[in-house]
């Protein structure tokens, strides 16, 4: 019997065989994958065995590895800038936000901070967040005085909390971080605090 090559190209059947619903299934398999094992230690052949997929669609879909990473990445903030519009208040923005500390797409952004070994993404993100900071402050939802994107980072750990401080959290409550209704007992609470910040309470 001969051996199979595994490093073959995908068909063409395989690339015309419903190509957004690879395309998702790879997305999904590697934001599992990111989020579990992080950037370096995460392989391809492993997002391609979890996707039930050809190894080489990566390849032919997103160019590889780091193309797949940034397709995630840039899918994320398209959806963070969603949940993070301004026409929420803070106190629910924040709330969205403790939610991810459960998924896939949460776990990839520790890693990602936590090991520092991601290739780099979009930071227009970031700093339109920040400036989203400063008309909350013009709005008078904020106060003043507060440096926009030093809250903002601040807020964004605050929201990451039951994520990246889960033993922490675990033994200042005696509760399981990593459970839907942690989470949203914990949503509750920063979005109280947040609303004393801008005095809203």
């Amino acid at each position: 019997m001969f051996a199979v090559d595994q490093r073959r190209s995908p068909s063409a059947s395989e690339r015309k065989r419903d190509p957004e619903r690879t395309r998702a299934r790879i997305l999904e398999a590697a934001a599992a994958e990111f989020g579990a094992k992080g950037y370096a230690a995460t392989r391809t052949t492993d997002i391609a065995a979890r996707a039930g997929v050809n190894k080489q669609l990566i390849s032919y879909y997103f160019g590889g590895k780091e193309g797949l990473y940034k397709e995630l990445a840039t899918s994320w903030h398209s959806t963070a800038a969603e949940m993070a519009s301004q026409e929420q208040p803070l106190d629910t923005v924040l709330a969205s936000f403790v939610a991810t500390t459960l998924t896939d797409h949460g776990r990839l952004w520790a890693w990602s901070n936590l090991a520092g070994d991601s290739p780099p993404t979009d930071e227009a993100f970031l700093r339109a967040q920040v400036d989203q900071m400063r008309d909350r402050q013009a709005a008078g939802e904020l106060p003043a005085d507060l440096d926009p994107g030093l809250l903002l980072l601040a807020l964004m750990a605050a929201a990451a909390a039951p994520l990246t401080l889960r033993q922490t959290a675990s033994q200042i409550t005696g509760e399981d971080p990593s459970t839907p209704e942690f989470a949203s007992k914990y949503a509750e609470q920063l979005a109280l605090l947040v609303r004393h910040l801008s005095g809203r309470t």
